[in-house]
């Protein structure tokens, strides 16, 4: 799947998986709970429902299904600004099924943070010497995409705490120059949960609880979390598409993410 290419109208390009499957792993305090419905089960239902018999199915059996339990933060997600507070830029914060589509897609920018020690606060300043380094400045529309490196650990206990995050002024830093979208390959935009709680019980600074999360309140905008793949990006030139499934009312949801590459020669 993350190597399958098409021809769109604009040329050929490759398709990158961005996504991390719903489904149990370590990495998840409330991991999701997913309960399997066989064909055989399937079968059974249609027979107490409808008293349709087995013999009268191709092979005797159902339609196999899943019912499923779980956060709509878990796994790859879209946070609303509704996640952030019930307020942003002082009016009622949209929830994820009233944030425009257009919000979902775009060019995606990529910013290589993994050289930062886990736990790490990025400064605005630490992101426009990332941008200059890649060349690229800001335009309205652009999704920037920061590749922790926590997620080279997806599926272990220690994805949870892994990765950095971002702060206040760098959240706002972004938002201000048009960018409606912000990912990251770590379990949160912030710096990393048991990190936060730590220095909380040490220093009890209020300003330095989820200020990226919080900065929502001020300007209104979406994060997209636990990424994958972004190491298979190039640093611009790639479009994202993410679009979240339509929760009414929801402070979140689930997302299949897809950039869309360029491959070489096309024009």
């Amino acid at each position: 799947m993350e190597h399958e290419e098409v021809l769109l109208p604009g040329g050929r390009v490759r398709l990158v998986d961005l996504s991390r499957p719903l489904g149990p792993t370590p990495g998840e305090p409330a991991p999701p709970r997913l309960r399997r419905i066989t064909h055989e089960e399937g079968a059974e239902l249609w027979r107490q429902m409808f008293g349709i018999p087995e013999s009268a199915l191709p092979s005797g059996l159902g339609f196999a299904g899943e019912v499923v339990e779980a956060s709509t933060h878990a796994a790859t997600h879209v946070d609303a600004p509704f996640h952030y507070a019930p307020v942003s830029e002082g009016r009622r914060a949209r929830t994820i099924d009233e944030v425009p589509l257009s919000w979902f897609v775009g060019p995606a920018v990529v910013i290589d943070v993994s050289d930062l020690p886990d736990g790490c606060l990025i400064p605005a300043e630490e992101l426009e010497e990332r941008l200059e380094e890649i060349g690229h400045t800001l335009s309205a529309g652009d999704v920037v995409l920061l590749r922790t490196g926590a997620g080279e650990h997806w599926g272990e206990e220690e994805f949870f705490w892994r990765g950095c995050g971002l702060g206040r002024e760098a959240v706002l830093y972004l938002v201000e120059r048009g960018v409606r979208l912000i990912g990251t390959d770590a379990w949160s935009l912030d710096r990393p949960y048991p990190v936060i709680g730590a220095e909380w019980r040490e220093r009890r600074d209020p300003s330095l609880l989820w200020p990226a999360h919080f900065a929502g309140m001020e300007r209104e905008y979406c994060q997209i979390e636990k990424l994958a793949n972004l190491g298979r990006l190039p640093p611009v030139g790639a479009t994202l598409v993410c679009f979240p499934v339509r929760v009414e009312q929801g402070s979140g949801a689930w997302a299949r993410a897809v950039a869309f590459v360029p491959t070489e020669g096309d024009g």
